[in-house]
Protein backbone atom coordinates (compact mmCIF):
# COMPACT_ATOMS: atom_id res chain seq x y z
CA UNK A 1 0.00 0.00 0.00
CA UNK A 2 1.14 3.52 -0.83
CA UNK A 3 0.16 6.37 1.48
CA UNK A 4 -0.46 9.78 -0.10
CA UNK A 5 -1.40 13.20 1.23
CA UNK A 6 -2.72 16.32 -0.46
CA UNK A 7 -2.83 19.86 0.97
CA UNK A 8 -6.54 20.27 0.09
CA UNK A 9 -7.91 16.72 0.16
CA UNK A 10 -6.11 15.15 3.14
CA UNK A 11 -4.76 11.59 2.98
CA UNK A 12 -5.51 8.48 0.97
CA UNK A 13 -4.14 5.02 0.25
CA UNK A 14 -3.22 3.94 -3.27
CA UNK A 15 -3.27 0.19 -3.91
CA UNK A 16 -1.21 0.16 -7.13
CA UNK A 17 1.97 1.93 -8.23
CA UNK A 18 0.22 3.24 -11.37
CA UNK A 19 -2.48 4.84 -9.22
CA UNK A 20 0.15 6.52 -7.02
CA UNK A 21 2.02 7.85 -10.06
CA UNK A 22 -1.22 9.27 -11.48
CA UNK A 23 -2.12 10.87 -8.13
CA UNK A 24 1.35 12.42 -7.81
CA UNK A 25 0.68 14.17 -11.11
CA UNK A 26 -2.37 15.76 -9.44
CA UNK A 27 -0.57 17.18 -6.39
CA UNK A 28 -0.51 14.16 -4.04
CA UNK A 29 2.74 13.41 -2.16
CA UNK A 30 3.87 10.06 -0.76
CA UNK A 31 4.52 9.71 2.95
CA UNK A 32 5.32 6.98 5.43
CA UNK A 33 2.76 6.78 8.26
CA UNK A 34 5.46 5.48 10.66
CA UNK A 35 7.47 8.69 10.37
CA UNK A 36 6.38 12.05 11.84
CA UNK A 37 4.83 14.26 9.18
CA UNK A 38 6.07 17.78 8.61
CA UNK A 39 3.15 20.08 7.82
CA UNK A 40 3.93 22.70 5.15
CA UNK A 41 3.85 26.30 6.30
CA UNK A 42 0.86 28.40 5.32
CA UNK A 43 1.59 30.66 2.35
CA UNK A 44 2.03 34.25 3.43
CA UNK A 45 1.63 36.02 0.10
CA UNK A 46 -1.66 34.84 -1.33
CA UNK A 47 -3.32 36.86 -4.07
CA UNK A 48 -6.97 37.65 -3.56
CA UNK A 49 -9.47 36.63 -6.20
CA UNK A 50 -10.72 39.48 -8.38
CA UNK A 51 -14.41 40.19 -8.06
CA UNK A 52 -16.66 40.77 -11.03
CA UNK A 53 -17.91 44.32 -11.54
CA UNK A 54 -21.47 44.93 -10.43
CA UNK A 55 -24.12 44.51 -13.10
CA UNK A 56 -26.20 47.51 -14.08
CA UNK A 57 -29.93 46.99 -14.16
CA UNK A 58 -31.89 47.83 -17.30
CA UNK A 59 -35.08 49.78 -16.71
CA UNK A 60 -38.11 50.14 -19.00
CA UNK A 61 -36.88 53.59 -20.04
CA UNK A 62 -33.82 52.04 -21.66
CA UNK A 63 -35.77 49.60 -23.86
CA UNK A 64 -35.41 51.76 -26.98
CA UNK A 65 -39.09 51.56 -27.90
CA UNK A 66 -41.10 54.66 -28.83
CA UNK A 67 -44.73 53.97 -27.93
Amino acid sequence: MIYLQHPDHGTKVATMEMEAIYDEGNGWVRYNPGEPRVEPAEPTNVMQRRKRPARTQVTDDDSGRTD
